[in-house]
């Protein structure tokens, strides 16, 4: 599979821990650095077997990971002399995510301040908000939700299926297509509805990177009703791309 997805709103490494520690409900100020380094080492192969686009600053926070987790793991006999005396191997790492997490914090609450502004001073009809507020509360799902229930999704496929040799005849643009027909017909799906029908793990991919592709155009949004939630895929009816209308009404003839 050539096909790469290029997502504007991927977060970063930083954004990664963070959603690692809360979803472990970890204390930041002390990190369980093993098992959040497997966990984001675990993150980095869906990514590769996705075949996203990772940015370096992901593969330097594994590599700064992995050296915290070494030294953390020495006896204090065996670590150099000029390091005993140090602190917490992990407290620089603690102070990066403690100051990117006031920096969210404040932009969120900016965010917040311009919805509000917005209702003030309402926008016109065609330029609403995708996500139908009445039917709230939501919040729109990150790049780690979708990773991680996609990689729930995966763990529950035999290994026979896994080892299965396929040809290939699945193509993202037709998931797109697949997906949006689904929607014009359904405007709110269950994530996991998604891959009910797929019969191997090349097709959960293909479906997976299709839905990637149809948030990077702004075609869906994905919803939770709450962190860790189940998630919603929702036909963003007001972004819909005339190309993809015009397919959807000839696939519907």
């Amino acid at each position: 599979m050539t096909y790469k997805v290029k997502l504007d709103v991927f977060e970063g490494p930083l954004d990664l821990l963070l959603y690692l520690i809360k979803k472990e409900e970890a204390d930041i100020f002390d990190i369980p650095i093993a098992k959040i380094t497997e966990q984001y080492l675990q993150y980095l192969e869906y990514m590769k077997l996705l075949d996203l686009n990772i940015a370096g600053e992901f593969i330097v926070m594994a590599a700064t990971l992995m050296h915290i987790k070494s030294r953390l793991l020495l006896p204090p006999e065996e670590q150099p002399p000029e390091e005993i005396e140090e602190e917490d191997p992990r407290a620089e790492l603690v102070h990066r995510l403690i100051e990117y997490k006031k920096f969210k914090e404040a932009a969120g609450e900016l965010s917040e301040l311009e919805r509000r502004r917005s209702m003030v001073f309402p926008r016109s009809v065609d330029e609403t908000q995708y996500i139908d507020q009445t039917e709230g509360p939501y919040f729109e799902a990150s790049i780690f939700d979708l990773i991680n229930a996609f990689s729930t999704i995966l763990k529950s496929v035999s290994k026979e299926a896994f080892l299965e040799v396929v040809k290939d005849e699945y193509t993202v643009e037709e998931k797109v297509h697949e997906i949006f027909h689904l929607l014009v017909e359904q405007p709110v799906v269950n994530f996991r509805d998604l891959f009910k029908k797929s019969r191997n793990r090349l097709e959960l991919i293909a479906t997976f990177l299709a839905l990637l592709e149809l948030i990077r155009v702004k075609e869906v949004v994905v919803r939770q009703r709450r962190v860790f939630g189940e998630i919603e895929v929702v036909r963003n009816t007001d972004k819909i791309s005339p190309k993809l209308r015009e397919a959807a009404q000839n696939g519907t003839e």
